[in-house]
């Protein structure tokens, strides 16, 4: 008999596999581009292994391949990159990372890896969830842009084999829950509010700033409501789809070897 802590990492584990695979799969894309907009191969590389942000890497080679100047595409990119310091504050107290892990742990802080640990209500399987997610998509994606790179000119157009919408299918997989969910009531404003946003000021500011501004949102209501995480799982225990509390108490006290690296 498995004991719910064990499932819930199960679980966390299965979304990290998921979340990887798509997310490595628009790398192709990421990799054909790259090399169309006139970048070698190593400088492709270099842009997966260091920068490690899909949407700050399709900005930078989406800028030069337009034409533009290298200085405004490192200003474009870097403004959609500013959104993964934003999680850290998310992220941090669930790891607890000292040492060498901790600037391992700030180089697979993406959003990917964010979404599945945040998505565990249990923070031994949001470790293991943030680990396995942040290496499994820093592994898949560096492979996926190379065999994108590498047979760009003969892959054509990646979007029409759908590569495109890999990663935001998988996102919305991870947050429809918390919007459908019980308790959702606040994330479904917030994600409404944050839309609106995003939409309004696109027309009138540069790539990445609509982002930036929509996460705003976000932190605005976390500074103004109180703890909706604990209120969302108070709601979800009475609707009966809980997990008991001391099983879960009792998990976020022992060592958890599996949460590492």
């Amino acid at each position: 008999m498995t004991r719910p802590a064990d499932d819930a990492r199960r679980v966390a584990v299965r979304q990290a596999v998921s979340v990887s695979v798509a997310t490595g799969l628009y790398g192709v894309s990421f990799g054909a581009l790259s090399v169309a907009a006139g970048l070698s191969l190593p400088q492709t590389m270099a842009l997966s292994l260091l920068m490690f942000s899909g949407g700050s890497q399709f900005a930078f080679v989406g800028v030069l391949g337009a034409g533009g100047a290298a200085g405004a595409a490192i200003a474009t990119a870097g403004l959609l990159g500013v959104r993964n310091g934003l999680y850290g504050p998310q992220v941090a107290p669930l790891l607890h990372a000292r040492g060498w892990r901790r600037p391992l742990a700030a180089q697979l802080t993406i959003d990917e890896s964010t979404a599945v640990a945040t998505a565990q209500r249990d923070p031994a399987a949001g470790r293991v969830g943030f680990w396995w997610t942040g290496v499994g998509v820093f592994v898949m994606w560096n492979l996926f842009t190379l065999g994108g790179a590498v047979v760009g000119d003969a892959l054509g157009d990646p979007r029409r084999y759908g590569l495109d919408a890999a990663a935001a299918a998988a996102f919305l997989a991870l947050v429809w829950p918390r919007v459908t969910g019980p308790g959702a009531r606040l994330a479904q404003l917030v994600a409404a509010g944050a839309v609106l946003v995003a939409l309004a000021v696109t027309p009138f500011v540069p790539a990445g700033v609509p982002v930036l501004l929509a996460a705003i949102v976000a932190i605005v209501a976390g500074m103004l409501v109180r703890g909706p995480a604990t209120t969302d799982r108070e709601e979800t225990d009475e609707a009966g789809d809980a997990e008991p509390d001391e099983t879960t108490a009792g998990s976020a006290d022992r060592p958890d070897p599996e949460g590492t690296p």
